[in-house]
């Protein structure tokens, strides 16, 4: 995973230079440096490395995936400038620094969010993404229903609504909530690399409920954090969710079975790459599922 951040932070720099790109009139300094800051030098890039590794473990092109990887990676980032903001989640500090529209003002982390949101599909579209226009539409348009309506947008409305409603949302809301706020771009991620690799439709299905499994877990564990974590080993507030109401299955089921379905999600999401039958390549996809679900400990 170190690896990993090394290579999307280095992809990352460099499609966020300074200098104009073809097409471009000119890149407003300001706007670029709020870019730069929301994106560099932070997080684990854990759905880039998942990207990597899943195209990896297939035989995919390692130069193709970072460019897949890096695209799904500025969604991203865009998501946590936007829920950081005022309006949503309303949070000062992001990765043990101040939020981008404290570092800068809100209107200047709108737009930062807004470019980074575009700068990836122009990254998945462009043709050094892939020299078959089939693969870069079949990547963008994953992407794009997983970070869209149906996906991370539609999920943060959601979200947004739960905590007004009149009573606490049943565990299948919860789980529908989170399916689509958190789960839906790291199940892409692994779809990605299968998309890259042109997986058989059997194995992509199979890593696709790997995909669904680990993005449960996650979500289940960064819970966990914000209710038992420490505040300056994450680097964020925490305690929040309770504060705020939001719908969590720790609320829902309290800490101890919350932390029993985690177990169960990490073997779902295990059971599912056995079938996807990757063989010794799929160890460090097997790892990261462990890793996913260790992270509230």
């Amino acid at each position: 995973m170190r690896e990993t951040t090394s290579q999307v932070e280095a992809a990352l720099d460099g499609f966020l230079a300074l200098g104009r790109r073809d097409g471009e009139v000119m890149r407003p300094l300001r706007l670029l440096e709020a870019m730069r800051y929301s994106a560099l030098q932070g997080g684990k890039r854990l759905r880039p490395f998942l990207t990597l590794e899943t195209a990896r473990a297939l035989g995919g092109a390692d130069d193709t995936a970072l460019r897949a990887a890096v695209a799904i990676e500025l969604v991203h980032c865009y998501s946590l400038v936007h829920d950081d903001l005022p309006a949503m989640d309303d949070d000062d500090i992001r990765r043990s620094r101040p939020t981008t529209h404290k570092a800068f003002d809100e209107a200047t982390a709108i737009l930062a969010g807004d470019a980074l949101l575009t700068l990836a599909f122009e990254v998945m579209a462009d043709t050094p993404t892939h020299p078959d226009g089939a693969v870069r539409s079949a990547l963008c348009l994953g992407l794009a229903r997983a970070s869209g309506v149906g996906g991370m947008a539609g999920g943060q409305m959601l979200d947004l609504e739960a905590e007004t409603a009149a009573a606490p949302l049943e565990l299948a809301a919860i789980a529908r909530l989170q399916a689509m706020k958190t789960g839906a771009l790291l199940r892409f991620s692994v779809e990605a690399g299968a998309i890259i690799a042109d997986a058989a439709p059997a194995r992509r299905a199979a890593l696709t409920r790997y995909g669904e499994a680990l993005g449960a877990a996650f979500q289940i564990a960064d819970d966990l954090l914000d209710a038992e974590g420490n505040e300056i080993v994450l680097g964020k507030r925490t305690g929040k969710d309770i504060g705020r109401n939001k719908a969590t299955l720790i609320a829902t089921l309290g800490g101890t079975e919350a932390r029993a379905t985690l177990e169960r999600l990490v073997t779902q999401a295990q059971a599912a790459l056995d079938d996807a039958d990757l063989g010794d390549e799929g160890r460090i996809l097997s790892y990261a599922a462990r890793f996913v679900a260790s992270r509230w400990s």
